[in-house]
C-alpha cells in the first residue's frame, strides 16, 4: 500500500513538471467525453418525453394511417382514411369512438403579413377535446375552445414565432380568402409541427381545400374501458381488410393500425439506434485523445530515460517502473473523463433551463447514472490502455543503456 502511495507521488510530480503538455493531452480525452455526455443527454431526454407520452395514452388510443409506411404517410401525405373507412373503424368491437384528423400548407395572412401556414381540420365535439386534452396534451394557455366553424385555435409558434406581431386572441387570421377569429391558444404540445399548426372545424377545412366529405389523413379510436388495445388493434385491421377489399378487390393491406405499445417499441428503436451512432461518434474523439495520452507518455519516456536507469540502478523492479507509468497515463485519463462529464454536464442543464424559460424549445435532457459511469470508466481504460505500451517500453530498459542515454 505504501509503494502504491509512492507510485502515484510520483506520477503527479511527473504531470505537474509536464503541465502544460498533460493539460493538452487531458483536453483531448475532455473532448470526446463532453461529446458523449451532451449527446446522450439530448438523445436520453428524447426517450424520456416519448415515453410519458406514450404512457399518457395509457393503452387507450390506438392510431389508424393509411399506408404500409407510417413514416411515408406522415412526412409526405399521400392516400386518404375514406368514410366507409372510418365507419368500419367505428363498428369494430372494442372501439368506443373515432377522431378524424386532417392537415395541409396553405398561405394565411395576419394583419400585413402572408406566411405558409400547416391548417389541420378535426371534429371539434366536446368528446373530442375531452379525448385531445387526456390523451394527446391539449390545453388552452389564452382563450376558450372555439365554438362556430369559423373560430380556430392556433398553436405557440403560430402564436408567437411565425408572424413579426403576436397573434392576439380575438384578432382574425385570412385564409384562402375566408376570415376566422383566433378565440384560443395552446400550451406547446412538444413538438415544433404540432406547435405551428392551425386548427379549424374540420367540415369549415374540407370546404377550404376541397377534400372530400368523411375522408381523414389518420384516425384515432379510443378504446372502450377494459379492452385490450392489441386484440382491438386485430378487430380494427379485419374491420379495414374487408373494407378495402370490397372496394379495390384485393386483400392488400395498405394502412397502418399502431398502438401505443408498438409506437414505443418504434421510437425505442430508433433512438436507440441515434444513441449507437452516437457512441461511435464520440468514441472516435476519445481514441484520438487516447493516442494523445500515448504519444506524451512516448515522449515522456524518452525524455526520462536517465531518470528511469537511476530508478532502476538503486533497486526498482520492471513492475515499479510499469505501474509509475501506468498510474500517469490512467489519471491523465480520468481527468479529461471527470472534466468532460462536468462539461456534459453543465451544458445539459443549460439546455434544461433555456427549456422551461422558452416553451418554444423542445429539447430536454437526462443524465442516467449508466452515462456517468460509462464516461468515467471508459476515459481510464483509454487511459490505461494508451499508457500500457509506453509503461512497457520504460520497464524493459536495461539500467546500464538508460544510464548511458
Amino acid at each position: 500500500m505504501e509503494e502504491i502511495k509512492e507510485y502515484f507521488n510520483i506520477a503527479l510530480r511527473n504531470i505537474r513538471t509536464r503541465l502544460l503538455r498533460s493539460w493538452l493531452t487531458i483536453l483531448g480525452i475532455v473532448i470526446g467525453v463532453f461529446l458523449i455526455i451532451s449527446l446522450l443527454s439530448l438523445s436520453e431526454g428524447m426517450r424520456t418525453t416519448i415515453n410519458q407520452q406514450l404512457q399518457a395514452l395509457g393503452g387507450e388510443m390506438i392510431m389508424i394511417m393509411p399506408g404500409e409506411n407510417i413514416f411515408s404517410s406522415m412526412m409526405f401525405g399521400g392516400d386518404k382514411l375514406q368514410k366507409e373507412d372510418i365507419e368500419a373503424i367505428k363498428k369494430a368491437k372494442g372501439v368506443d369512438s373515432v377522431l378524424g384528423f386532417s392537415y395541409t400548407g396553405i398561405i394565411s395572412r395576419y394583419q400585413n403579413e402572408s406566411k405558409q401556414l400547416v391548417i389541420a381540420g378535426y371534429d371539434p365535439w366536446k368528446e373530442a377535446v375531452d379525448i385531445l386534452s387526456i390523451f394527446q396534451g391539449w390545453s388552452l394557455a389564452e382563450g376558450k375552445w372555439p365554438s362556430k366553424t369559423n373560430q380556430i385555435i392556433i398553436g405557440q409558434q403560430v402564436a408567437y414565432e411565425i408572424f413579426s406581431k403576436k397573434v392576439k386572441i380575438g384578432s382574425e387570421i385570412i385564409i384562402k380568402g375566408k376570415k376566422f377569429e383566433v378565440t384560443g391558444i395552446l400550451n406547446s404540445l412538444g413538438n415544433r409541427q404540432d406547435d405551428s399548426m392551425v386548427y379549424m372545424d374540420m367540415k369549415f377545412y374540407q370546404d377550404l381545400t376541397g377534400e372530400k366529405r368523411g375522408t381523414v389523413a389518420y384516425a384515432m379510436a379510443k378504446l372502450e374501458e377494459g379492452a385490450n388495445e392489441n386484440v382491438v388493434a386485430e378487430e380494427i385491421k379485419e374491420a379495414l381488410q374487408k373494407t378495402r377489399k370490397r372496394r379495390s378487390g384485393t386483400d392488400e393491406a395498405d394502412f397502418s393500425v399502431i398502438t401505443s405499445e408498438k409506437m414505443g417499441e418504434i421510437s425505442g428503436t430508433i433512438l436507440g439506434i441515434i444513441q449507437i451512432v452516437i457512441i461511435a461518434f464520440a468514441s472516435i474523439a476519445i481514441l484520438v485523445g487516447g493516442i494523445g495520452i500515448m504519444n506524451s507518455m512516448f515522449t515522456s519516456v524518452k525524455e526520462r530515460t536517465k531518470e528511469i536507469g537511476i530508478m532502476k540502478a538503486i533497486g526498482a523492479t520492471n513492475s515499479a517502473i510499469l505501474s509509475i507509468f501506468l498510474i500517469e497515463a490512467s489519471i491523465i485519463g480520468i481527468l479529461g473523463g471527470l472534466g468532460g462529464l462536468l462539461l456534459g454536464s453543465f451544458l445539459a442543464k443549460g439546455i434544461d433551463y433555456y427549456a422551461t424559460i422558452n416553451p418554444s424549445f423542445y429539447f430536454t435532457t437526462t443524465i442516467a447514472p449508466w452515462m456517468i459511469i460509462f464516461a468515467l470508466l471508459f476515459s481510464f481504460l483509454i487511459g490505461c490502455l494508451a499508457g500500457f505500451f509506453p509503461a512497457r517500453q520504460a520497464a524493459k530498459l536495461k539500467p546500464v543503456d538508460a544510464l548511458r542515454h
